[in-house]
């Protein structure tokens, strides 16, 4: 059998079922939109999951406006530097976690394990005591949590074509965004109204709430969530065939690490420019949005008492959430990258100036929103590294957790970045402007990159007889599992 021939036998063959007779095209219409629903249905799930995440991640935001500070004993250098310790656990963990989660067969229940264990450390938070325990619960809380986001990404990505994948991600990140809102109400209510409950102080009720409530998500998770295209539950033969056909025609024949080690993706990943250039250009942008994790404070320097302040963390990122959707929806359509990835970062800026400018109430909390509206781009940023890195999937795992990983530094430095409360933080903003700009600068390297190798592309296949690779730009027609016509990379 020729490779022609095997290319064929391929896209009639599902792992489940085998040979399957050639689909007709109107019943492939409602196999995909029977099957879309579905998948759309069980991955709303991860939205849910990425608010715990952060509801875990960032309730000591809200826990030291009601004392964990002082309660501790913490110096803002310390407070700091819990922080800073989550994403060192972060950054160790994610490349290890999506090498594994790329090979086990049932991610669900891999990601659902990660979220039980990182509810539990997150309830552990709040008997803790002094700097040294509460430094060990984050750093464990930070690498337990590295599974989830790569993760997510890593199964949306083989689900999804890339005309469909930066809306995904959007709804995925909208949990992100949502967060922020919801952990303000959540902080709001539970500190106002647990105030020395079975004697424990406020705050300390803030983690055993949501660390219990992640927890009992995580089994969920472990139900709900799909698998991989190929041996998922709750789907059909034919839409399990589908599903595996979507994917061949958006990036090349086979979505399969078959063959291949353990370490085959972190050499190929290693050895490609593109995935440093996005690492530096990504962790200027997290530096950038540093200003998440203070949002409170920054809230609080509009002069109003706590739970006022909370609750008025919250509209900006439910405008940050519709923002983020539209733009998503919009670079879906449009399939561009780059300006729905600037467009959000100059509306920062702008809320940056304008922070920086004046003290006056009504302009800084205009400020905030235009802040808060930021994330839009970062969104997008995800779905490009997905797009730019198609296959093998081995690959792609690697350079996704890689510069994920790679990035949290930028949440490292952003913790020691708002020590500068002098007239609004006026200093902490210009920083995080120069990083934006930082940010701009190297996503229009990268889109200059990624136009010439479409050029490439181009020439190679009007002389290699259409079919070309898009890693190396060779004739690709006698190696089937890395053939694709049409792929060409997003800009």
């Amino acid at each position: 059998m020729d490779s022609a021939e095997k290319t064929e036998a391929h896209q009639q063959e599902v792992t489940t079922g085998g040979p399957i007779t050639t689909m007709d095209p109107q019943r492939r219409i409602v196999v995909e939109k029977s099957l879309k629903r579905k998948l759309d249905a069980r991955c709303s799930l991860f939205i849910l999951l990425y608010i715990m995440n952060y509801l875990d991640r960032n309730n000591i935001a809200a826990a030291r406006l009601k004392g964990l500070q002082d309660d501790l004993k913490l110096s803002y250098n310390e407070y700091a530097t819990c922080l800073s310790i989550l994403y060192v656990g972060y950054i160790l963990m994610q490349v290890p976690s999506n090498m594994i989660i790329n090979l086990v067969s049932r991610p669900s229940l891999y990601i659902g394990c990660s979220m039980l264990l990182w509810g539990l450390v997150s309830t552990l938070s709040g008997i803790v005591n002094n700097f040294g325990g509460m430094v060990a619960i984050r750093f464990f809380l930070g690498f337990v949590e590295a599974a989830f986001l790569p993760g997510a990404l890593l199964i949306l990505s083989k689900w999804y074509t890339r005309r469909e994948l930066t809306t995904r991600n959007a709804l995925l990140f909208c949990g992100n965004l949502i967060s922020n809102a919801f952990s303000a109400l959540v902080g709001a209510g539970v500190l106002s109204n647990m105030q020395g409950t079975l004697g424990h102080a406020a705050w300390r009720w803030l983690f055993f709430i949501e660390g219990g409530a992640t927890m009992f998500i995580a089994l969920l998770a472990a139900v709900i969530l799909p698998d991989l295209p190929h041996n998922s539950r709750g789907f059909t033969e034919e839409e399990r065939y589908v599903a595996q056909l979507r994917m061949t025609e958006d990036v090349g024949l086979a979505d399969s690490d078959e063959g291949q080690s353990i370490w085959t993706g972190l050499i190929m990943a290693a050895k490609d420019s593109k995935v440093y250039l996005m690492m530096l250009t990504l962790t200027a942008y997290v530096v950038g949005l540093s200003f998440n994790a203070f949002f409170p404070t920054l809230t609080g320097t509009l002069g109003f008492d706590y739970v006022p302040t909370l609750l008025m963390s919250a509209p900006p990122w439910v405008f940050a959430c519709l923002i983020s959707l539209l733009n998503a929806w919009h670079s879906d359509r449009t399939q561009d990258k780059f300006w729905h990835i600037t467009g959000p970062i100059i509306m920062g800026l702008v809320g940056f100036i304008i922070s920086m400018s004046t003290l006056n109430v009504a302009a800084r909390y205009v400020a905030l929103f235009l802040q808060a509206g930021s994330y839009a781009g970062f969104i997008v940023f995800y779905s490009w590294i997905s797009s730019s890195f198609p296959r093998p999937p081995a690959k792609r795992a690697v350079a996704i957790a890689m510069i994920n990983a790679f990035s949290q530094l930028g949440n490292v430095a952003g913790s020691y970045v708002w020590n500068l409360p002098e007239n609004g933080y006026r200093k902490s903003y210009g920083i995080v402007t120069a990083m934006f700009g930082i940010t701009i600068v190297g996503c229009l390297i990268f889109r200059i990159v990624l136009v010439r190798l479409n050029k490439q592309l181009d020439i190679e296949e009007a002389t290699s007889g259409g079919v070309v690779d898009e890693k190396s730009g060779v004739n690709a027609k006698n190696d089937p599992e890395r053939a694709n016509k049409a792929f060409r990379y997003l800009v």
